[in-house]
């Protein structure tokens, strides 16, 4: 049985170089492409592909929450430009089995899909096993994370204000109503222990869910 891979970046260009990469593979086929993470979970949801190739940073949705919400319909390889290691150790907390960087060769991306489709785990170079250990050992240590409380929803709010989106176009994106929207953000700054805008932005680039500037 062959592996069917689902596609999700924000970049056309880069869906597509991906696309005819993986389908000169032999027993590979990719069955559709994602252009935003909400798109992406409702295409695992309807088309079940073994693996998804996923972009760290995703509009609507981060590669982190989509990864989150799939993790148990499929495996999930994060394909990101960032190298630094707390964008690594958040993607396995989240669920993701591998992370190759957007400059491995073609040869590792093939290898990288092939063993994330078998259920084992892969870290592309400077990555290595004990990343992986020292994930673990981090997480046993570590009091759990305020932003695990978050609903799906609030996390969903969060990325699309730290974005730049007004609650009234957060409510169009949506499709709740303002009022809504103010409830979520305040629960989410709450639960948080976040006070203004400026520290919601520091937040979301410590936890992954904006890019750090070079």
């Amino acid at each position: 049985m062959g592996v069917t891979i689902l596609l999700a970046d924000d970049h056309h260009v880069v869906r597509q170089g991906l696309r005819s990469l993986l389908e000169s593979e032999p027993g590979f086929a990719v069955l559709g492409e994602a252009s935003n993470g909400s798109e992406a979970i409702q295409m695992v949801e309807k088309l079940h592909p073994h693996v998804v190739v996923l972009d760290l940073m995703m509009p609507v949705l981060n590669g982190l929450e989509v990864t989150r919400r799939v993790k148990d319909l499929t495996r999930v390889l994060i394909l990101s430009m960032h190298a630094d290691e707390s964008y690594v150790l958040e993607a396995l907390k989240n669920g993701a089995y591998g992370y190759l960087l957007k400059d491995s060769t073609a040869t590792e991306l093939v290898q990288a899909v092939r063993t994330v489709s078998m259920g084992q785990r892969y870290l592309g170079s400077p990555f290595s096993e004990e990343t992986i250990t020292s994930y673990l050992q981090r997480s046993r240590s570590t009091p759990q994370d305020p932003y695990d409380s978050l609903t799906p929803r609030e996390r969903e709010i969060m990325q699309l204000v730290v974005e730049g989106n007004s609650t009234n176009e957060i409510s169009a994106i949506l499709t709740i109503s303002t009022r809504t929207v103010e409830t979520h953000r305040a629960n989410l700054m709450r639960k948080l222990k976040i006070s203004s805008q400026v520290e919601l932005i520091r937040y979301a680039l410590k936890k992954g869910i904006l890019p750090m500037e070079d």
